[in-house]
């Protein structure tokens, strides 16, 4: 299982970090991270992807 930080999911989308938690807390949708360990939490690669898939099929519907 991959993990990832809030500075590689923002890299990924081409975002800052404070936009990853802005996601977090406006869009329901958008995946929760995980607390693997006190002071440090990722994102799971494939929750993203997920989201991503999700996105697309919505906007496709549209």
């Amino acid at each position: 299982m991959t993990f990832l930080s809030d500075r590689q999911t923002a890299e990924r989308y081409g975002v800052s970090r404070v936009t990853v938690w802005r996601w977090r807390k406006a869009d329901a949708t958008f995946p929760a991270p995980v607390t693997l360990s006190p002071g440090c939490v990722r994102w799971r690669l494939s929750d993203l992807e997920a989201w991503e898939t999700a996105k697309a099929a919505a906007s496709n519907a549209a």
